[in-house]
């Protein structure tokens, strides 16, 4: 990775136009880069933090973007023009217009621009044009998924920031069971808080770290659930990056579809029953009574009855081998 130093020697101390991006699978490391990259541009240039700005490249239009991008700087020489997901953008005549202006360079007047992109690029020729284009750029930045040596020491760096202390037994099983860096972060704020300054070995780590894996399987059911597919195929893909099998996944998926229904079924015939009441009759902790209430009480019975006859038929067909457990996944989550 190009340093914030060759970078900055040449964005912050010329008068040329700069373009920077940052992409890639590693959202974690890319969204850490980015606001170093903005904090370092106010300390250097911009104090008052009148120069920097962020747009929404997805809902943007043409005509504000490059009026924002070429506007002059308020008592600066620069202003930092963050375009978040432009890529992602299906507005095909500005994504054209802005591939044409980065090649004749006529854009963005000597500031100092910042493509992030956190999403999936589109599939229009536009899209995939301005892409290329901006891989080629001297400071495109990929952030590519660290490999299990990169994240152990990613991991080792973290604890000791934090001042963790970490066992080698600890590290390892976070590297083996956590791959998603925003969770291993959420994982190692709460070891922090809870080990006070104690060794920390893997039966320290596997409450957070199970509770983690636990939440995000629960918001994947939940968005599937009340037909918010683009953030559910997004969680399911999430829980494989982490490592989690297919039929692991589905296995999970199965268990909170049981839950939901068993206290759909127990409301259904005791309308106003207490979560307290429902934790009793149904053998579920409060926490996931109250967590799932949430989601029951916007959708019907019939409709999780529904899903779950899905997902039973995809369990059929799993076990004796008809179809291939990822693709009756995707196809399940796609079909929501």
């Amino acid at each position: 990775m190009k340093s914030f130093i060759a970078f900055y020697r040449q964005t912050l101390y010329d008068d040329s136009t700069m373009i920077l991006f940052l992409y890639g699978e590693d959202t974690f490391r890319s969204r850490r880069y980015l606001e170093q990259s903005i904090k370092k541009f106010k300390s250097e240039r911009d104090p008052s933090g009148y120069n920097v700005l962020s747009l929404n490249g997805k809902k943007i239009e043409s005509s504000r973007l490059f009026t924002e991008a070429a506007s002059a700087p308020f008592l600066a020489t620069k202003r930092l023009v963050i375009i978040e997901d432009i890529l992602s953008s299906g507005d095909k005549d500005l994504l054209a217009e802005l591939l044409e202006k980065i090649k004749v360079g006529k854009i963005f007047e000597n500031n100092v621009v910042i493509f992030f992109q956190s999403e999936s690029i589109g599939k229009t020729k536009e899209a995939k044009a301005l892409y290329a284009a901006l891989q080629k750029e001297k400071f495109a930045q990929e952030f590519s998924p660290l490999s299990f040596p990169k994240l152990v020491a990613w991991i080792k760096k973290e604890a000791e920031e934090r001042k963790i202390q970490l066992s080698p037994e600890a590290v390892a099983y976070l590297a083996e069971n956590g791959g998603d860096l925003w969770l291993l972060n959420g994982v190692l704020d709460q070891v922090r808080a809870f080990s006070n300054g104690a060794p920390v070995g893997p039966e320290e780590i596997k409450p957070f770290l199970n509770e983690k894996l636990d939440d995000n399987i629960f918001s994947m059911v939940e968005a599937l659930v009340t037909g918010r597919r683009e953030l559910g195929i997004k969680l399911l893909y999430e829980q494989r990056r982490l490592g989690q099998e297919d039929i692991q996944i589905f296995n999970l998926l199965l268990w909170q579809f049981r839950t939901l229904l068993s206290i759909a079924d127990l409301v259904e015939r005791e309308p106003g029953i207490p979560d307290a009441v429902v934790a009793s009759k149904t053998g579920l902790h409060p926490f996931v009574v109250k967590k799932n209430g949430s989601v029951i009480r916007r959708y019907s019975i019939g409709k999780l009855r529904s899903l779950y006859k899905e997902l039973e038929h995809i369990d059929v067909k799993t076990k004796t081998g008809q179809a291939d457990p990822a693709l009756l996944l995707d196809v399940f989550a796609g079909k929501l």
